[in-house]
């Protein structure tokens, strides 16, 4: 199984609209995504902050994807890539990072 992380840099004055992304991007990613045979599960986090108490989060959002494989993912995503990249500047204007992972334990 794999994870595709989306992850938010909490810039300094960039903007993320925590609402319209959990209420109206994430139902619709779910719904063009959680069809594809592949998809596994979805978990979507708002940072609180960092390691020290008081700090910034990192990331002011995140977005994990679980997939049986990264090509089960991208066979999914292809396809509604232009609808879910249009919405973005929706909700944000921060460049994400993104990054698959092998999920070698989960419980």
């Amino acid at each position: 199984m794999v994870r595709i992380s989306i992850l938010y840099p909490n810039n300094k004055g960039a903007r993320f609209d925590i609402s319209y992304y959990v209420e109206t991007h994430m139902p619709m990613s779910i719904k063009l995504l959680g069809t594809h045979p592949g998809f596994k599960g979805v978990s979507v986090e708002h940072g609180l902050g960092g390691a020290v108490p008081g700090s910034e989060p990192t990331y002011i959002a995140m977005c994990h994807f679980l997939f049986a494989s990264i090509e089960d993912f991208l066979a999914a995503f292809m396809p509604n890539a232009p609808v879910l990249q249009g919405d973005m500047p929706n909700y944000t204007d921060i460049e994400p990072v993104i990054q698959f992972n092998q999920v070698l334990i989960a419980q």
